[in-house]
Parts: structure tokens; C-alpha cells; sequence
């Protein structure tokens, strides 16, 4: 961990304190997602087994979870363990409904009516990584608003334990998420089967998940390829900044900083404090709390990139915080809602001293599945929106065609679109010449 004082840095030290971890280069990493998109594409389901071989080191002779692989599942987990699924799911649930989009109707103007109508996208695939730790966590962030939107077809992709099955706790939270098409397969070819399909594996719309550089590189070859599906958004390794002041206890901070260093070598924890003797403390309470943790070698390397910074004041705090754009923000500080307000970038926000992170992981509500290497400036967390498409609709009467139309005649005109202009001008001579109708009528 290093320790920095924020007004000793001059402008090329501030970025590097802020720097992410690095990794394997980007050119590597395409090169290789590039190669195995390319053996799935050519070699279909073959090419997926065999690529499992190779990178997960299990022989998996049937791609697809089988039926009495979700029984075997559910019989698995105690009665806690599904009481706790089922929590989570129904917290993810009234957060994503809520916050959905909506249709929508106006009249900009008398005789113009314009409509917003909510459409699914048809077909997703949902990634769920495996990595050190399995993620039924992650089945629940993708599942959850991919249900309220109403998407008919969903396929979860996941890698194979070393025994050639899936955990259990993952099955069981897709089929509480009503997910019954699961693939045992991971990586860059996972993501290769979804956008392109095989003989097993349906070829989707758009693709969501978290991954690894590998996974993160394959969603983007195949975004680009004029066949390929879209993607929800870019994940690196987790990262979270805290803000603490004076009042902030040191063992909750600690605690916070530790659960996010646990995620992944390359994950990123950063404190950002205007109290020196915060810095002291979080030095021995970090120590003492690694010490039983059990991911010790995963937190040797993690906590390498970690950066203690002492800053003047909060609103420089704020300052670091809007330039680094978190993944995760914890606000622990003595009035967490005034600096809330000036918080410009983050991808997902926990105020006050109670407000673990690990709940919003699990089951407080908000997705999280969010933006990270500093994407959090441009672009938002996981949500029913991401799962459906808004499509407007306009629809004019004679009324509005007479009092708009000249309107959009001239402004085409402006343009040099005589195309446009005809168009409406056409329209506007037929009703004229209705109305000249009607009028010799009425006088014969």
C-alpha cells in the first residue's frame, strides 16, 4: 500500500496515484480472443470442447445443463441458502421494476401526437464468470431485469468446475430467475457461441456480463463484426474509492477495502481522506483483518495497487473522486448526502457507515454490474432499460399536418433536402385540395 499526500503531487503524480492496475497488453489479449473467436466460428461445438480442454482444463462432453442437473442443484442448497436467493432476487426485483422505463404519450402540439412504446430485445446472452469463486450473485443481476423486460429467449453461459458440472447455487438462481437454457462454457468461446452461435448454443442480440480481458475483448471483436450481437458494457477488474473523514470508523474502512481486494489481483481500492490519523489507523486495521482472511495470495498482489491519500479538505476529496469515476464510491463521512450532491462520476453509490458494499453486490437492490476503468464518466450500471429497446411513434392528424407541416417543409429546404420537402408539401396540397372539394360541394 502506498501512502500520498494529494498537494505534494504534481499533475503527472496524480494521475499515476490514480492509475489502474496494469495488465496484459491489450494487443495479447486481442490476439488471442481474436483467434479463438475464429475456431468457434469455424469449428462450432467441437471448438468449444476443445477450447474448454485447453483453457479450464475439464473435458466436457455435453454443453448444455440438463434437466436433472437443476434438480440435483436445488436438493443441494439448505433451506437458508435458497431463502437468501430467493431475498436477493426479490430486492433486485422491486429496484429494476421500479426504476424500468415506461411508455409514454404527448401532444407537442394540437394534432401531434407523439408516443414512446417498450419493446424486449429478442434474444440475450447472459455471461456468468466462475473464476476463484462461483457468482450466483451475478446470475441474479442479469436474470432479474432481464425478466421484467420480458425477453423471450435467454442463455446463460458459465465455465464448467474442474468436475464438469456447474455450481449449484448458480443453477438454482437462474431457474428462480427463470433460466432454463445454460451452457457449460466459458471465456472468449462462450462469448464466441453466443454471438455467432453453434450446433448447442443459439446465437443472440446483444450479450451482457461481467469477464476477464479475454471476455471483455471477445464482446468487443464481436460487437464489431457486421453479424455479430451488441454488448451491454466494458468490465475490467472491480475497483472502489472511499471518502472518510475523522468520524469514519477504521475497522469498517478496513473492512470495505478488503472486500473489494479480495475480488482479483488486478482489483483496485483506493481511501481518499482529509484525516491523517485515519491513515494510521487503517495502516494496523487493514493488517490485523488480512491476517484471517483467505484469500491471502489473491490480497498480497491486489493490495499493491492500494493508495492511502491524505487530501486538504473533502471537496478536494470530491475532486479525486469525479477524476477517477469508481466503480464503486463509499461516502463515509460525518454528512454523507452533503458531498452526494456533488458527485458527478460513479457507477454505484453507498452512503454512511452502515452501507456495506457487499449488500449492493448481493441483494440491497441496484444492479452491479457497472462501469468500470473510469467509464463511470460516460455511461451507467445494468438495468431493465439496457433489455429493451424505446421506440417512438408519431402520429398526425389533418389538423396538425396543416399547422406543422410548412414547418418541416421549410426547415428541409434549409437543408437542401427538396426530397423531404415534397414529401410533406404533397400532403398538404392533397388536403388543400380536399378542402376545395368540400367547398364546391357545399356551394352546389
Amino acid at each position: 500500500m502506498r501512502i500520498l499526500d494529494w498537494t505534494s503531487l504534481d499533475e503527472a503524480g496524480r494521475r499515476a496515484a490514480l492509475a489502474r492496475p496494469s495488465r496484459a497488453t491489450h494487443s495479447e489479449v486481442e490476439s488471442l480472443a481474436r483467434d479463438v473467436i475464429a475456431r468457434v466460428r469455424s469449428g462450432g461445438d467441437a471448438a468449444l470442447r476443445s477450447l474448454t480442454s485447453r483453457f479450464d482444463g475439464v473435458e466436457v462432453k455435453t454443453l448444455a445443463v440438463a434437466p436433472e442437473e437443476f434438480c440435483a442443484a436445488r436438493n443441494s442448497l439448505t433451506g437458508q441458502q435458497l431463502a437468501a436467493l430467493e431475498r436477493a432476487i426479490a430486492n433486485v426485483q422491486r429496484f429494476h421494476q421500479a426504476a424500468a422505463p415506461k411508455p409514454l404519450l404527448v401532444e407537442t402540439e394540437p394534432g401531434v401526437r407523439c408516443e414512446q412504446i417498450i419493446r424486449p430485445i429478442h434474444s440475450v446472452g447472459l455471461y456468468v464468470p466462475a473464476g476463484s469463486a462461483p457468482l450466483p450473485s451475478a446470475v441474479v443481476m442479469l436474470g432479474v431485469p432481464s425478466r421484467l423486460a420480458g425477453v423471450p429467449r435467454r442463455i446463460l453461459c458459465t465455465p464448467p468446475r474442474p468436475d464438469g458440472g456447474v455450481h449449484p447455487a448458480v443453477l438454482v438462481a437462474a431457474e428462480l430467475c427463470g433460466i432454463n437454457q445454460v451452457f457449460k462454457v466459458g471465456g472468449a468461446q462462450a462469448i464466441a457461441a453466443l454471438a455467432f452461435g453453434t450446433e448447442s448454443i443459439p446465437k443472440v442480440d446483444k450479450i451482457f456480463g461481467p469477464g476477464n480481458a479475454w471476455v471483455t475483448a471477445a464482446k468487443t471483436l464481436v460487437a464489431g463484426d457486421p453479424e455479430g450481437p451488441a454488448y451491454d458494457l466494458p468490465a475490467g477488474p472491480s475497483e472502489v474509492l472511499i471518502v472518510a473523514d475523522e468520524t469514519a470508523r477504521a475497522e469498517f474502512v478496513a473492512a470495505d477495502l478488503l472486500a473489494q481486494a479480495e475480488h482479483d489481483r488486478l482489483a483496485q481500492v483506493i481511501v481518499v481522506t482529509d484525516s491523517r490519523p485515519l491513515i494510521e489507523r487503517l495502516i494496523g486495521e487493514i493488517a490485523r483483518q488480512r491476517a484471517w482472511l483467505s484469500r491471502a495470495a489473491i490480497l498480497d498482489e491486489s493490495l499493491g495497487a492500494c493508495r492511502l491519500i491524505q487530501v486538504p479538505d473533502l471537496v478536494t476529496a470530491i475532486g479525486v473522486v469525479n477524476t477517477y469515476a469508481p466503480e464503486h464510491l463509499m461516502i463515509e463521512v460525518d454528512d454523507p448526502r452533503e458531498l452526494l450532491q456533488h458527485v458527478e462520476n460513479a457507477g454505484s453509490i453507498f452512503l454512511g457507515p452502515w452501507s456495506a458494499e457487499p449488500l449492493g453486490d448481493y441483494c440491497a437492490g441496484p444492479n452491479h454490474v457497472l462501469p468500470t476503468d473510469g467509464h463511470a464518466r460516460t455511461l451507467s450500471g445494468l438495468s431493465v432499460r439496457d433489455f429493451v429497446k424505446t421506440i417512438p411513434v408519431q402520429e398526425v392528424s389533418p389538423t396538425g399536418l396543416r399547422a406543422l407541416g410548412p414547418t418541416a417543409a421549410l426547415l428541409a429546404d434549409l437543408e437542401g433536402l427538396d426530397g423531404h420537402a415534397n414529401a410533406v408539401r404533397r400532403r398538404l396540397a392533397a388536403l388543400d385540395a380536399a378542402a376545395a372539394d368540400c367547398a364546391l360541394s357545399a356551394a352546389l
